[in-house]
C-alpha cells in the first residue's frame, strides 16, 4: 500500500508557499525573454578571475583547514573584516556581536525561529521584502502594515500600530525591495524613538546600502539606535536593532556569505538556532570570500558596481519616461538613489498579474506586486529589476511592457 504523505505534515505547513518571484523564474528563464523579474546582480560583474585565484590561495595556503568543520559563528577573519568595513560607516562592533548566515534568507529564519511565537505580530512596511513575509510565515506570524510614500514609512502612522504591541519591526531603510525607496533621515529618528519608547525591537535589512548611485548616505537605524541610548558602553553593544547586511550584492549571490550583527545574547540564540539547521557556513566559502574581500578589492569592486548599476538605474527611469503612459493618467514610478528596483504604480483597477500574462507574450518580464504586500493589496503595483539586463534589453524591454501597458489602459478606460 502506497503511504500518503498529505496528513502526515506538520500543521505550520499549511501556511508555506512557494516565492512567487522563483516560481515566475521559472517562467522567465526562456532564453528570448527580457526578465527584469529577478533580483539578480548583474553576472558581466561577478569577479569570477578573483574568486578562482582566492579558491587556489585557500587551498593551497590552509586546504586542509577550509575543508575541514569549523565554528558556527563564522571564520574569525572574516567577521574582523566585516567590522571593519562597518566601523567605516559607523557600525562598531567587535567579532562577537557578528554571525555568519547562508544569506540574508537563513537570518530571517534564525531570527523569525528564536522570536516568534505562533500567532506574534510583526510590523512591516507596506509593501515588503517577499522573502521576509515568507520566512516569518512559517512561525506563525501575523502581520501589521504601515503604508509608505517617497520618504520611506509612514511615521504618522507607525504610533498607532506599534500600540497593537509587534514582536518587532522589520524594516528596510535603503532603496527599499521592492519599491526602491529610501527613508528620509527625519523617518529614521522618528522609528527610533518610538521604537525605544514602546519597547518594540528592529530588524534592520541592509543589503542594498553600499549601492547608493547619487545623494549622501544616510545613517543606519542600528547608529541613529545607538546614539540614542549610547548602547556602546564599557566596550560592549547592546541595544534594540538586530541588522543584517550581505555579500550577495556587493561579491556573488553564489557564495551565499551574509551576516548578523546583535547583542551577544542575541547572537548567543542564533548561534544554537543555527546549530540545529546546518551547524554552520562552508569553511571554504568563507575563507575564499575573506580573501577576495581583504586588501581593498572589495573597496574598488563596490566603485565598480555602483557606476554600472548607476548607468542601468538612469536608462530604465529614461526608457519608462519614454516608453510608459503619461503620468496624468494615473501611472507613476519611484526614482530610487540606489539599489537594484523601481516600483510601479498603475491606475486602480489594474491588475498587474493580468499584465504580466499579455508581458510574457511580448517577451518581457517583471514581478506583480500583491505578493509584496501582506495583507493582499497592490495589485496594480509591478517590481521592476535594472540590474540584471544590459542597456540594450532595458530600453527594448520597457517599451514591449509600455505598449503592454498602454493597450490594456485603452482597453478599460473606466480604471483610470
Amino acid at each position: 500500500m502506497s503511504t500518503r504523505w498529505d496528513h502526515r505534515f506538520a500543521q505550520r505547513t499549511q501556511r508555506m508557499t512557494s516565492s512567487a518571484i522563483r516560481e515566475l523564474l521559472k517562467l522567465t528563464a526562456q532564453p528570448d525573454i527580457i526578465s527584469f523579474a529577478g533580483g539578480l546582480p548583474g553576472p558581466a560583474l561577478f569577479p569570477i578571475e578573483e574568486v578562482r585565484e582566492a579558491a587556489d590561495t585557500v587551498l593551497q595556503q590552509h586546504g586542509r583547514k577550509a575543508l575541514q568543520y569549523s565554528t558556527t559563528e563564522g571564520y574569525p577573519p572574516l567577521r574582523a573584516m566585516i567590522c571593519r568595513h562597518m566601523a567605516r560607516y559607523g557600525i562598531v562592533v567587535d567579532i562577537n556581536n557578528v554571525l555568519i548566515t547562508s544569506g540574508s534568507q537563513q537570518a530571517l529564519d534564525l531570527i523569525g525561529k528564536v522570536l516568534i511565537n505562533p500567532g506574534d505580530k510583526v510590523l512591516t512596511e507596506n509593501p515588503t521584502y517577499l522573502g521576509a513575509l515568507q520566512a516569518f510565515t512559517m512561525y506563525s506570524a501575523d502581520f501589521i502594515t504601515v503604508p509608505m510614500d517617497d520618504d520611506g514609512l509612514l511615521v504618522d502612522k507607525l504610533e498607532e500600530a506599534l500600540r497593537s504591541g509587534p514582536k518587532f519591526m522589520y524594516l528596510l531603510p535603503n532603496f527599499q525591495n521592492p519599491t526602491g525607496v529610501t527613508m528620509s533621515v527625519e523617518r529614521r529618528r522618528e522609528v527610533i524613538r518610538l521604537a525605544d519608547h514602546y519597547g518594540i525591537p528592529i530588524i534592520e535589512d541592509d543589503p542594498y546600502g553600499q549601492l547608493r548611485y547619487e545623494g549622501d548616505h544616510l545613517e543606519s537605524l542600528v547608529v541613529g539606535d545607538a546614539r540614542w541610548r549610547d548602547c556602546h558602553t564599557h566596550g560592549k553593544f547592546t541595544g534594540n536593532v538586530i541588522y543584517l547586511s550581505t555579500f550577495s550584492k556587493t561579491l556573488a549571490p553564489g557564495l551565499r556569505m551574509a551576516w548578523v550583527v546583535a547583542p551577544e545574547e542575541v547572537i548567543h540564540r542564533l548561534v544554537q538556532a543555527k546549530q540545529g539547521t546546518d551547524l554552520q557556513c562552508s569553511t571554504f566559502d568563507q575563507m575564499v570570500t575573506y580573501e577576495v574581500g581583504r586588501g581593498g578589492f572589495l573597496d574598488r569592486h563596490v566603485h565598480r558596481i555602483r557606476e554600472v548599476y548607476g548607468q542601468q538605474r538612469l536608462r530604465m527611469i529614461q526608457a519608462l519616461e519614454k516608453a510608459f503612459p503619461d503620468p496624468s493618467l494615473g501611472v507613476r514610478w519611484t526614482r530610487p538613489e540606489g539599489g537594484l528596483f523601481l516600483w510601479v504604480t498603475l491606475p486602480e483597477g489594474i491588475d498587474t498579474g493580468e499584465v504580466l500574462l499579455e508581458a510574457v507574450k511580448e517577451k518581457v518580464a517583471f514581478v506583480p506586486g500583491a505578493p509584496f504586500h501582506p495583507g493582499g493589496d497592490g495589485r496594480n503595483t509591478m517590481r521592476l529589476n535594472f540590474s540584471n539586463a544590459t542597456t540594450e534589453q532595458i530600453d527594448e524591454g520597457i517599451e514591449r511592457l509600455g505598449r503592454v501597458v498602454t493597450g490594456l489602459l485603452e482597453r478599460k478606460p473606466t480604471a483610470v
